[in-house]
């Protein structure tokens, strides 16, 4: 191993992970849903927000729907 690089030869490259980037959004969430997610997220070791993106995007992978049935609406 050298003791020092020249990074100034080296040629840039795109992030090939850029696209699968996560994006920020803002929600407002029942305080009883955030704490069942986050004593889940506690018990498998990973970040609730992380928890909550993968229960999401198992919805996404499975074309889940949701059906409402606002009461009173015909």
């Amino acid at each position: 191993m050298k003791a020092e690089y020249d990074l100034s030869t080296m040629k840039s490259r795109r992030n090939p992970y850029a696209s699968q980037l996560k994006k920020p959004v803002t929600m407002r969430l029942s305080e009883d849903v955030v704490d069942y997610f986050k004593r889940m997220a506690e018990e498998a070791g990973i970040p609730y927000q992380s928890l909550i993106n993968l229960y999401l995007r198992d919805c996404v992978m499975q074309h889940r729907k949701i059906h409402i049935d606002w009461a009173g609406k015909v």
